[in-house]
């Protein structure tokens, strides 16, 4: 009996016993950070890897303006439903609303109480200068807008003209749009920005309209404008805005599937849910300012690659055909020239179930546009930047032993990007030299040269994996290009013309851009494009200079030689000497110091970087975050680690800059890290040889010790 009794005081103990409370990590985001100055972040909600990312617009062009919102602007011009994260060109800004109270045919922009302004994971409000509160969350294929008027006597502007715009005064090239009945709009808008697409939405209503009012269409517009009148029973106004790629009974798909309700509370309750099951998926032990930017970096992270397909798993293909998905997701606005160097190799560890999904997009959207996808937004692609860097991503999931898509079609993918001429891309000219001769392509010759020996380099490794010994072969010939570029004399990488002349004059401090100052080097200059190819060939590098010694001595220049007048709309930002922390090119470099004489330098610049370029307010994001590349960097930073190489599954040990962190795995597995200062890096309790991790050590778990 003593034991039965025991036993029972035990169990009821378990019934009654609290579960432990778990953590929100949404309190440590704040989706203001990178608002203010280049960032180009924006603070309306979104859900991990969405469609829509509804939010105010302040303005509708200009580089400033990438996202649509500056935080020191003064004036809301509206609510948009669709923008990209940390760009550096406009795109999207689709189906703007405005609710307002006083008749204005002329402009419907708002001031606004800036105190008012709040914003978490899945929850931005604001309430306007005419007593509007503006509320909105979303699901990944719907918006949702809640609007509290001050009276009964409500106005909405539903603006379809309305877009992000870059170089273009003429967004909209042609719509059709229907207003089915007082209670919901439907349609299309065909737009050319930044890529010419086509969307499909659904507007509808908690409550009818008692009137609608076509406003006068301006010179060029394409797609209409409405003023609608309500007469709102609780002064409450909501509206669901669902989108697609594919049609409009697709997108009214989405919503009867995703948000068939009008429970604000619940909406914002899921995201945040949501949310938090990616935030925590990296514990770390720090103070209130680093878990803010930490975190903050993580939501960054996971906003993109976007799933465009629609619920049923249709999505709209870069050759317009209508097609499947075979597991429901189609990704989009890939940033690739930026995210290859770590947002990619961060999601093979801490969001593993995605990685297949963006390498069968890849391999798709290369057998529909007839190359693998360098830029692309809403599936289309717009040849930003440089390098066919998908490449890379696909190499780094293959090495990384992800078997979810066919490597054999990604290899005849990666071949046929690499040996059919197309945008950006001169095979034939490359071939011929060994180099892009700059009186030959007179734009980005140096760069354009170097981007791509990182991705022959990657099919060379891939191919070798596969026992393609001689396409293996082939590409790591083609990945040493770069030394044919090396000017001994002045020991950077420099611009060659046909005749095997250097570029004269040679400014190596002068950085070129394609648009703002046309050179040889694409936001860059050439200290900073000297060490691309270090990525993969760092011994090809060293030999080069002629030894560590005067490698070292490379990286003491680089750090230490002060920048003149440095541009940010040429990538010179967030600066070290000559290193620029706010444009990808220069990513790796603090790593770089690994294989010199002086390790531990590279170490001190890694917290200075952590230190200067972040912070925890609206200016703490110094250079577009570029789609969560800037983010992945000080994740994988503060964690000590960084991949030099982004497809071998290397990892260089930095400096991690909190005491404690936890790295939740596939399957449950955990990695431990602290960081108690040892003179020796151990782990699971062995030293480590080096300065290298390897993905396979780190995603079977485990304890490192720093």
């Amino acid at each position: 009996m003593k034991l039965y009794s025991v036993i029972c005081s035990i169990l009821l103990f378990s019934c009654t016993a609290k579960e432990p409370k778990q953590i929100d990590y949404t309190q440590f985001v704040n989706p203001f950070i990178g608002t203010e100055g280049t960032g180009h972040t924006f603070p309306g909600p979104c859900m991990p890897f969405g469609m829509v990312q509804p939010g105010p617009d302040n303005v509708d062009k200009g580089w400033d303006y990438s996202s649509g919102y500056q935080y020191k602007d003064s004036i809301i011009l509206g609510f948009s439903q669709t923008r990209a994260n940390g760009t550096g060109i406009s795109e999207f800004g689709d189906v703007l609303l405005q609710p307002f109270t006083a008749e204005n045919n002329e402009s419907f922009g708002e001031s606004y109480f800036k105190e008012s302004e709040k914003a978490s994971p899945g929850y931005y409000t604001v309430m306007l200068k005419n007593k509007v509160k503006v509320e909105l969350t979303c699901t990944e294929r719907v918006a949702l807008h809640q609007y509290t008027y001050p009276s009964s006597d409500a106005k909405l502007l539903v603006d379809l003209q309305h877009g992000l715009r870059f170089l273009t005064d003429s967004l909209v090239l042609g719509s059709e749009v229907k207003i089915e009945n007082k209670q919901t709009i439907s349609g299309w808008c065909y737009t050319k920005n930044w890529v010419e697409r086509k969307y499909f939405f659904t507007i509808q209503f908690n409550q009818p309209f008692t009137t609608s009012r076509l406003l006068e269409r301006k010179a060029k517009e394409a797609a209409p404008r409405y003023v609608l009148h309500f007469d709102l029973k609780d002064k409450l106004l909501q509206t669901k805005i669902a989108l697609s790629t594919v049609s409009v009974e697709g997108a009214k798909n989405n919503l009867l599937k995703e948000l068939p309700g009008w429970d604000f509370q619940q909406t914002v309750a899921h995201a945040k849910a949501t949310w938090n099951n990616y935030l925590s998926r990296i514990e770390i032990e720090a103070d209130q300012k680093q878990k803010e930017i930490f975190y903050t970096c993580m939501y960054r992270l996971f906003i993109q690659p976007s799933n465009i397909a629609d619920k049923d798993g249709k999505y709209r293909a870069a050759d317009d055909a209508i097609r499947t998905a075979k597991d429901g997701t189609y990704y989009s606005t890939l940033s690739l020239w930026d995210t290859y160097r770590a947002a990619h190799p961060l999601y093979t560890l801490i969001a593993p179930e995605r990685v297949n999904g963006f390498i069968n997009t890849m391999i798709e959207h290369s057998k529909a546009a007839g190359f693998l996808p360098i830029w692309t937004a809403w599936g289309k692609d717009n040849y930003c930047m440089i390098g066919n860097h998908a490449i890379s991503v696909i190499a780094d999931a293959y090495q990384k032993g992800f078997t979810g898509f066919d490597a054999e079609e990604a290899m005849k993918q990666m071949i046929r990007s690499t040996t059919e001429n197309h945008f950006n891309s001169n095979w034939t000219l490359l071939n011929k030299y060994g180099y892009y001769p700059f009186d030959s392509l007179n734009n980005e010759a140096v760069s354009r040269t170097l981007e791509h020996g990182v991705d022959d380099y990657c099919i060379a490794l891939m191919a070798s994996k596969m026992g393609k010994k001689d396409i293996a072969a082939a590409y790591a010939k083609k990945s040493a290009y770069y030394k044919n570029l090396y000017d001994s004399s002045s020991k950077q990488m420099r611009g060659k013309n046909s005749k095997g002349n250097w570029r004269m004059p040679f400014d190596p401090l002068m950085a070129t851009s394609p648009m703002n100052n046309p050179g040889d080097y694409t936001e860059a200059n050439a200290f900073q494009y000297f060490w691309t190819p270090a990525q993969y060939d760092v011994e090809g590098i060293t030999n080069l200079l002629g030894g560590k010694d005067q490698f070292t001595a490379q990286l003491d220049s680089f750090f230490s030689i002060k920048a003149l007048n440095p541009n940010k709309h040429l990538g010179q930002e967030a600066m070290i000497g000559q290193y620029a922390h706010g444009n990808e090119p220069s990513h790796h470099i603090a790593y770089l110091y690994a294989y010199s004489n002086k390790p531990e330098k590279g170490k001190q610049l890694i917290t200075q970087i952590c230190k200067e370029f972040y912070g925890n307010t609206p200016a703490g994001m110094i250079g577009n975050d570029d789609c969560g590349q800037m983010s992945a960097w000080y994740i994988f930073s503060t964690l000590g680690f960084y991949p030099v190489n982004p497809a071998n599954g290397a990892y260089i040990i930095g400096q991690p800059q909190i005491k404690k962190a936890t790295v939740h795995l596939e399957d449950g597995r955990k990695l431990f890290i602290t960081n108690d200062q040892l003179a020796t890096i151990l782990f699971n309790s062995k030293p480590i040889n080096g300065f290298t991790l390897y993905h396979k050590q780190i995603s079977a778990g485990g304890n490192l010790n720093f």
